[in-house]
């Protein structure tokens, strides 16, 4: 019978093995996994189509504006703060997705972190508040941060991020 070359996991680990590098317990992913690649594109999406939802609402906003009855200068500096930042947001996304996809285990995690947060608050608003979750609002892009919590979540993306520069290709 062939040794069994992954060991398999237990339902509680210890946070210590989890935190450490474990070289010798199964086999390095030495080829960039499929997780990791679909969770990059699945950020680096999600930053791209925050900068269409930004014009869309540039063409917007004189209807949100007169609807909220903002003057013009109050008015003009609302629009741009919310260009200036989510414009960033959208930049920071597509970087972090480079840099995932380039296999930085640093942007993995600042990238799950956030991720985790933007689930929680989508849950804490439905649950506390009652607000709804629509293809509209909040559906694509809670399905979008499932779909990379999981991606960047799994043992081969983990374990490759892991690796030293040298030994990827």
């Amino acid at each position: 019978m062939p040794e069994q070359e992954t060991r398999k996991r237990r339902a509680s680990e210890p946070v210590d093995l989890l935190l450490t590098r474990s070289e010798g317990s199964h086999v390095a992913v030495e080829k960039r996994p499929i997780s990791t690649s679909l969770g990059a594109f699945f950020v680096f999406a999600r930053g791209f189509v925050g900068l269409f939802w930004l014009a869309g609402f540039y063409l917007a906003w004189p209807t949100v504006a007169a609807e909220e009855g903002l003057s013009g200068e109050i008015s003009s500096f609302a629009l741009w703060v919310v260009i200036a930042f989510g414009g960033l947001a959208s930049i920071v996304s597509m970087s972090i997705a480079t840099l995932v996809y380039r296999g930085s285990n640093w942007a993995r995690l600042v990238e799950l972190f956030g991720v985790t947060f933007s689930i929680i608050t989508s849950a804490v608003g439905y649950f506390a508040n009652g607000e709804k979750i629509t293809i509209d609002t909040t559906l694509l892009t809670l399905a979008l941060d499932i779909l990379v919590l999981l991606a960047l979540s799994s043992r081969d993306a983990r374990s490759w991020a892991r690796l030293p520069r040298a030994q990827r290709q």
